[in-house]
């Protein structure tokens, strides 16, 4: 497999204990990755990452917030995220690339792609909002459920399973493209 890029190392973090905080970490010391095309994704320290661009609708299914060889992945997204001069964009596709610099599988990078990009779809996509989940609708010969994280998961499997279907020689172009496919379904409805 070609260059993944790579981290600094480990993380120094702390774990943030006042009360809401349960899942959030400050960053201690710099932290950073560098991708494929020389490109560094800095976590300055005093950074304050949660872990939580994956909707935890998907964490039963990809994996809760600090788990899996994504972990580190995970710090560098979520500053970029929080970063005016950073797209969501750039910032998922490096979480790829990152996840492979990571340890993740071929797959497991492909999925976990997936979940941030429909963490970063969650606010538009229609038939996710809870108003429109509230209530049966006739989607493509099925009814919408009647929970919006079953509707979240519902569009994972159909996405994860699309991806498992094409070959391990598809491209991120090509993974991008399915991604982008059935999110604009999910907007169009």
């Amino acid at each position: 497999m070609a260059d993944m890029g790579s981290f600094s190392g480990n993380p120094i973090t702390e774990w943030l204990t006042e009360p809401g905080a349960d899942r959030q970490m400050k960053v201690q010391k710099e932290f950073f990755y560098i991708d494929p095309k020389g490109r560094k994704w800095v976590a300055p320290a005093g950074s304050i990452v949660n872990g939580a661009s994956i909707p935890a609708a998907l964490w039963s299914m990809v994996g809760s917030p600090y788990t899996g060889e994504y972990r580190r992945a995970s710090i560098v997204h979520d500053v970029a995220c929080d970063d005016a001069a950073v797209s969501r964009k750039e910032a998922d596709e490096m979480f790829y690339h990152a996840c492979l610099a990571g340890g993740c599988t071929l797959f497991e990078a492909r999925v976990l792609y997936a979940g941030v990009r429909i963490g970063a779809a969650f606010p538009d996509v229609r038939f996710w909002t809870e108003a429109v989940a509230a209530r049966p609708l006739a989607v493509r010969g099925r009814f919408q459920p009647t929970l919006t994280q079953e509707s979240v998961q519902n569009t994972y499997r159909e996405i994860a399973a699309d991806i498992e279907s094409r070959p391990e020689t598809m491209t991120f172009e090509q993974l991008e493209g399915i991604v982008d496919h059935h999110l604009a379904a999910e907007v169009a409805q």
